[in-house]
């Protein structure tokens, strides 16, 4: 994109953080969009990546701290690990959920410090984490909470007609009481906003400006479901309403320009179903 040459009235902008829309200078004359190379643009991309990358390295070496004092004191009590022992041990999966919590904390962290270029932008304004300006808040908040209220009845009906066996996640709400309610903490606490940010925030905004719109809404969707696939992977139906969500997610993002619409969904969404969690048991389920 080519610009005039400034003027005594007009500012370049220094260039942008990895993953983020072009800003503009109020200067009271027509803005002056910075010119920015594409080898600019394809850096900011991998910058994006490695955010994606660091947050699941994230998840998996957390875990590990804070699952393995526990290995160490089976080992020493009962002399021995059994492998198969513990993959259904109720105080390891406890731990694993509860880890996620201290993770997702963490890759925010990363976000933080990848947007704002150590402090020097304002967060969530640069990560488009806003009110669309074509509607009211009000509005957007009741069409998104409408949104995710369809896609947990279209949920719902995939599940009833086409559900399988019970997925990963359903054995460790399932395994205790703690689980249960650790669980919902992290899909309501954390879980909406760091995915929100790292996915609809960070990653689509960089695909967006290198490959295009359409392109960064496939790629963002697929890996966002992809990332879920090993939680699900024992029941199709489930896969395909997180699928469902995560184009829905993407879908609303490159609609609005705005990542705040899409975590209102997302956090609707997993608070509801974290609602019958923790109160499904007084209903006749049992652990």
């Amino acid at each position: 994109m080519f610009t005039e040459e400034p003027t005594a009235q007009q500012t370049s902008l220094p260039t942008e953080p990895a993953g983020l829309p072009e800003q503009y200078v109020d200067t009271g004359m027509q803005p002056v969009v910075p010119h920015i190379g594409r080898w600019h643009d394809w850096f900011d991309l991998l910058k994006a990546f490695m955010v994606w990358v660091a947050s699941i390295i994230l998840l998996v070496v957390v875990q590990l701290i804070v699952t393995i004092p526990y290995f160490i004191y089976v080992w020493k009590t009962t002399g021995s690990l059994n492998v198969q022992a513990l993959a259904t041990d109720k105080i390891v999966a406890f731990l694993s959920i509860l880890a996620v919590l201290p993770a997702h904390l963490l890759t925010l962290g990363v976000i933080w410090l990848m947007v704002t270029e150590g402090r020097k932008r304002p967060f969530l304004k640069t990560i488009n984490f806003e009110w669309p300006a074509f509607a009211s808040p009000a509005v957007v908040t009741v069409a998104c909470v409408g949104l995710a209220i369809v896609l947990l009845a279209l949920g719902g009906v995939a599940t009833h007609f086409w559900g399988g066996a019970k997925t990963q996640v359903d054995l460790l709400v399932e395994s205790s009481v703690p689980a249960r309610f650790a669980t919902a903490a992290v899909a309501v606490l954390t879980a909406p906003l760091v995915e929100e940010m790292i996915y609809r925030g960070v990653l689509f905004s960089a695909l967006e400006r290198t490959l295009g719109k359409i392109i960064g809404v496939i790629v963002v969707s697929l890996l966002f479901a992809g990332v879920h696939v090993f939680q699900y992977i024992e029941n199709i139906a489930v896969i395909l309403v997180i699928t469902l969500l995560s184009v829905t997610l993407t879908l609303v993002r490159a609609y609005t320009g705005k990542v705040l619409p899409s975590f209102i969904i997302h956090l609707v969404f997993n608070g509801i179903q974290s609602i019958v969690i923790v109160l499904w048991p007084f209903f006749g389920w049992k652990s």
